[in-house]
């Protein structure tokens, strides 16, 4: 019993080998661009940094915030956090239906970005996400359990600020 399972296992190990005679390019290289995007768009194909210092996102919140790395920003306690994304734009644009579809199931309210490049911004009780698209790249923006916003109205207007000081 153990023979022929170890038998299939060796097959399927086999069949991923890229030396396939049916791939039309086995010396690809599989970190390329597609379709040339970073061609077409300008350079696109790197994200963005972190567009913020901890003392700026603490600014933005309205409380002291720690730089926690990677563009994650907490209250020092464990509770509290702001995280911001970055991709390039060509990834934004590539994966935003799909956020935006997310969104509408998992808040209570998501309203379109109606100024500066396309986005969303949604809310509920202790948490929000904002997702903007922009010639400088996409950012999407997640904050939980900031006890200080109030609710939903709190985390949206948080995070329209957080957008408005975004590089566009």
């Amino acid at each position: 019993m153990i023979v022929p399972a170890l038998c299939v296992a060796a097959l399927v190990l086999a069949g991923c080998d890229s030396a396939d005679p049916t791939d039309p390019d086995p010396g690809a290289d599989i970190d390329a661009p597609i379709d040339g995007a970073d061609v077409a768009d300008g350079g696109d194909a790197s994200p963005p940094k972190c567009p913020f210092n901890a003392a700026q996102a603490s600014e933005l919140v309205g409380q002291p915030l720690v730089d926690q790395g990677n563009c994650l920003f907490g209250d020092g306690q464990g509770v509290a956090a702001l995280t911001i994304t970055t991709a390039s734009r060509t990834a934004g644009e590539a994966t935003y239906d799909y956020q935006r579809r997310q969104a509408d199931q998992t808040y209570q309210k998501v309203t379109d970005l109606d100024q500066g490049g396309k986005g969303y911004v949604a809310v509920k009780d202790i948490e929000g996400q904002a997702v903007l698209i922009a010639d400088a790249g996409t950012f999407t923006i997640t904050m939980s359990s900031f006890q200080r916003l109030g609710g939903p109205d709190g985390y949206e207007q948080t995070l329209r600020r957080v957008i408005e000081a975004l590089p566009r």
